[in-house]
């Protein structure tokens, strides 16, 4: 399972030069494991309710063109691994076209209990997120 989410470059996001601000594309990351975690039935919101988070321990970016300015961006998600207590997802940031990789990458997120402890992920979200892997 992949998902495929629209951004587009506002002036917030660039440089003096007009050009995408580089930690701007770990912000997309993040957009795009959510709404990938929402099309499978994962809500951030209510696990954090149940007292579990998923913090990034691990980023990874490789930049290869540079997005600029009102430029439509797609970010495709997908899940790389999830193992007992740590998920990683990979990233393809793609002009609008596809005709563009702009950026890969990944992370990898530890599951973390309300006092910041590592724990195992529940099984209820280890499937939810063995769901986006099918």
């Amino acid at each position: 399972m992949k998902n495929v989410t629209p951004v587009r470059v506002i002036y917030a996001d660039t440089d003096a030069m007009g050009i995408v601000y580089h930690t701007n594309y770990i912000r997309w990351f993040e957009i795009g494991r959510t709404e990938l975690l929402r099309e499978a039935g994962f809500i951030y919101a209510d696990w954090g309710g149940k007292g579990y988070h998923l913090p990034v321990i691990e980023v990874y970016c490789h930049y290869r063109q540079a997005a600029r300015y009102d430029q439509v961006l797609l970010i495709e998600t997908s899940v790389g691994h999830v193992n007992r207590a740590t998920v990683k997802f990979n990233y393809t940031i793609w002009s609008e076209d596809r005709k563009k990789e702009m950026v890969e990458g990944y992370t990898i997120h530890a599951c973390i209990n309300a006092q910041g402890k590592v724990v195992r992920l529940p099984w209820e979200m280890i499937d939810i997120i063995k769901r986006a892997l099918d």
